[in-house]
């Protein structure tokens, strides 16, 4: 298993920075969970002095007892760990009458747990942080993976912490680049399986252990002794109480219903109590609202945008009585489509900003039953621009009929038509004869080339 610090520097050079002020630092650290955010903080603290707490889902006197401990270790008081403390704010108390004059660090990892155990902890905290923690070298972090309570009760506007706080820090995904550092598999297997867990860490240190797609899915998702198995239904129940509703919401979506009436009528509520949970999806980003690009802003549909959620609901979620009775084979035509659909998606974000740099809008359209891939505008120079993606291999009569369809399709759109300078592209799995479409003024890009973009910094763009 691959367990080497992968990049992260923009994050450990942002802690960094806050450690040389002399004033005392408060940072909140925040992301979803497996993201890395107690290795960041451990790479950080190397060669320095503190505090690191790892909060439990416990009983506040638990919690006491445990930091407690901690502190009297750093301070190397054998008085404070013989002290029978019954409340935060005699804890404090004493730590802030005994302060090191030199920088410290004082680490709460899943703080969240804190704020279960004693409602009171911000408002304890925002006390001390004033009385003393604030001129003193007190380096303070608190980390989350709880996204619904460290949004409604550390990061709120109406948050004891709030305006005190000196640095707010979302830990997000790895690049497919520095996710590609932890596996050996080729380019296209590689790309799949960003395509199925992101660029979660923890995750990719899973499918570090395996070398080759099929068995990693085979073990780790459709056995039920899988470690993914079960990981949707963790992370659910630690953000929301009503766990069966969001699942329902969730598995709606994964089945193709997309519009907030589709997904009440598949879950059998009134379509305007179904606003309130997408909008708490949304909010924790376990699902994204998607427009048509140069369409009504107010015309969306919903998709499940983390990676492991949507293959887990597509496959696992799906098929549990047949994973459950052992019986359960994976379908080509299905895992295919679904690489399709994924594959769309992994262009738009990750890779088409680099074939196309000076075009300042993009996203997919769609019109009634009629939609295309991307279509991207650069508004200073008038161009637009009209792709399709595939996951296939394409012949040039394949190709050919996609672009014939295409420009027909182009003609629906409506941005400019009088004046605009049209392109056409095709980005798939691999292309026949790509330089015949080139010569033809054709955009063509296979996996070669999102390789090259990807995994280089030496990409030259030519039709």
């Amino acid at each position: 298993m691959n367990s080497k610090f992968i990049n992260r520097e923009e994050d450990i050079s942002l802690l960094e920075e806050e450690w040389k002020k002399k004033a005392g630092s408060l940072i909140i650290l925040y992301g979803r969970r497996r993201i890395g955010k107690t290795r960041l903080l451990t790479e950080f603290i190397k060669n320095k002095r503190g505090i690191f707490y790892i909060a439990e889902d416990s009983s506040a006197q638990i919690q006491i007892n445990g930091l407690k401990n901690k502190i009297a270790e750093f301070l190397n008081d054998s008085l404070l760990k013989s002290l029978e403390i019954k409340d935060w704010e005699q804890l404090f108390e004493y730590l802030i009458k005994n302060l090191p004059k030199e920088r410290f660090y004082i680490i709460i990892d899943e703080f969240s747990y804190l704020i279960k155990s004693e409602k009171r902890i911000l408002s304890i905290l925002q006390k001390f942080w004033d009385m003393k923690f604030s001129s003193s070298p007190a380096f303070i972090v608190f980390s989350g993976s709880l996204l619904g309570l460290m949004s409604e009760t550390v990061l709120s506007y109406a948050s004891p912490l709030y305006g005190r706080r000196t640095k707010d820090i979302l830990l997000k995904e790895m690049s497919f680049k520095d996710a590609r550092k932890f596996v050996t598999m080729p380019f296209q297997e590689a790309m799949q399986l960003y395509m199925i867990t992101g660029g979660v860490p923890e995750y990719l240190l899973k499918v570090a252990e395996y070398n080759n797609l099929e068995e990693f899915l085979k073990r780790e998702f459709f056995s039920k002794r899988g470690y993914f198995y079960r990981e949707p239904y963790y992370i659910i129940s630690q953000e929301f109480k009503e766990l069966k509703t969001y699942f329902s919401i969730l598995n709606a979506i994964a089945y193709g219903c997309t519009k907030p009436t589709e997904i009440a009528n598949f879950i059998g509520m009134e379509a305007r109590s179904i606003y309130p949970y997408l909008e708490n999806l949304l909010r924790l980003g376990f699902i994204d609202r998607q427009v048509s690009i140069l369409g009504s802003q107010k015309k969306g549909i919903y998709l499940i945008k983390d990676h492991i959620f949507d293959f887990w609901f597509n496959f696992v979620f799906r098929y549990r009585e047949e994973i459950e009775k052992e019986i359960f084979s994976l379908k080509n035509e299905e895992i295919s489509r679904y690489y399709g659909k994924k594959f769309e998606n992994f262009v738009r974000k990750k890779v088409f900003h680099y074939l196309l740099p000076d075009y300042h809008r993009m996203g997919k359209w769609w019109h009634r039953d009629e939609e295309i891939d991307i279509v991207s505008t650069n508004d200073r120079t008038g161009e637009i621009a009209f792709f399709e993606i595939k996951w296939s291999d394409l012949s040039v009569k394949d190709a050919e009929r996609i672009v014939v369809d295409l420009k027909r399709k182009a003609k629906l759109v409506k941005w400019d038509n009088k004046k605009r300078k049209e392109h056409f592209g095709i980005i798939a799995k691999s292309i026949e004869d790509k330089k015949k479409f080139k010569e033809d003024g054709i955009f063509v890009y296979d996996l070669k080339d999102l390789e090259e973009v990807l995994m280089t910094d030496n990409f030259i763009n030519t039709i």
